[in-house]
């Protein structure tokens, strides 16, 4: 789960992490208010779960009282990835001599948590990332939830040269690491962390991520959660218990366990074809779990033919085959099913189908094979 900029803000600010001056507004009057309690010049910054609000035109500079209503004004009518804005962050503006980038993140690799510190901060992060590697350094927790001091120099000298900022951002990376643990996050970020003209040193940006598995042992940063940059159908599949994420193909997958349904997508894409989601409906054995995933997958209007792909163990293969049965009476079916049913009550899964005039294929290889070859002749 993603927050805005200024709730990560808030967050920041209860561990002591130094953030610039900023209020959150979504009308003008209240805007000026804000500007003119915190003085002029100011930055207007669109709150927006987007990327690449900055190139977009998402952050404007306001140097006196009579440009703001004009400035906020523009913010209000950008689009920002088809993306409207509702609300604006008033910050004070910063001098800004140097600009950094500081994170923390998870290495699937290294199975670590791992911190990053690069000089290049500023948008381009992610080029400097591709074309400079060398600029991006990395300290790696290792299991502990501590900076490890033995190790600290050598990674933070290089990034910050001055001893004082060297003893401010390094308590800067303790107040995120907190943050990490306390909240389950899988990234904190500050892009950039900026040192101004008297040598101070400021969060210009805030971006925090939850791992979605931990929310309901948080309670209070569920309630952030802004459902507006949410896919609707996602957000239904999650009211159903199905774990569902929109791509961009024409082949609609229902598989049973994330593995499987992995190893499906990546099948079809090494047949020749682009699967149009990931569905996975888990090791129930529910028939209406089935219906409620084809009634979600033909919301989309670039499925040309639906794979259920089903290896049974805690899965039953009669009750999949009772729920696509179920769906073809409740739903109007225009796309070609493909079925293979594997494990648990397959024969009786099977002959099901069967007698209602579905096909199911034996391997996963000829499933993915025959959906790939309709999806493409559709």
């Amino acid at each position: 789960m993603k927050i805005h900029e200024y709730q990560a803000i808030e967050i920041f600010q209860k561990e002591g992490v130094p953030v610039i001056d900023g209020h959150i507004a979504s009308e003008s009057g209240e805007a000026a208010g804000i500007a003119k309690k915190i003085g002029y010049p100011v930055v207007l910054k669109a709150q927006v779960l987007a990327g690449g609000r900055g190139k977009a035109g998402g952050i404007k500079f306001v140097e006196k009282q009579e440009d703001l209503e004009k400035t906020f004004r523009q913010l209000q009518e950008l689009k920002i990835k088809e993306y409207g804005i509702e609300k604006i962050l008033v910050a004070r503006a910063v001098d800004i001599k140097e600009e950094f980038y500081v994170g923390i993140a998870v290495d699937n690799l290294r199975n670590s948590v791992v911190l990053i510190a690069s000089s290049s901060g500023g948008i381009d992060i992610e080029a400097t990332a591709r074309e400079n590697p060398g600029a991006i350094r990395k300290f790696y927790l290792n299991k502990d939830k501590s900076i490890d001091k033995t190790r600290w120099l050598e990674f933070i000298c290089p990034v910050f040269k001055d001893s004082s900022h060297q003893q401010t951002v390094t308590a800067i990376f303790q107040g995120l690491i907190r943050i990490f643990f306390d909240n389950d996050c899988s990234l904190v970020e500050i892009n950039p962390l900026v040192i101004d003209g008297q040598g101070e040193i400021f969060a210009a940006d805030a971006k925090i991520n939850f791992d979605d598995n931990a929310l309901f042992r948080h309670e209070d940063i569920y309630k952030m959660r802004d459902l507006t940059f949410e896919d609707p159908d996602e957000r239904e599949a999650e009211g159903y218990g199905l774990s569902f994420v929109k791509l961009d193909g024409n082949v609609g997958c229902i598989v049973n366990g994330a593995g499987l349904a992995m190893g499906t997508m990546d099948m079809i894409q090494l047949t020749g074809g682009q699967p149009a989601n990931f569905l996975d409906v888990g090791g129930s054995s529910d028939p209406e779990k089935v219906l409620n995933a084809i009634k979600i997958i033909l919301k989309n209007k670039n499925v040309k033919v639906i794979l259920i792909n089903i290896f049974g163990g805690i899965t039953r293969c009669d009750d999949i085959a009772k729920g696509i049965l179920e769906a073809k009476k409740q739903l109007d079916i225009s796309a070609p099913l493909i079925v293979r049913l594997a494990g648990t009550n397959e024969g009786e899964g099977q002959e099901l189908l069967t007698q209602n005039g579905i096909r199911t294929f034996s391997t996963m290889r000829e499933a993915v094979s025959q959906a790939v070859r309709l999806g493409r002749e559709s």
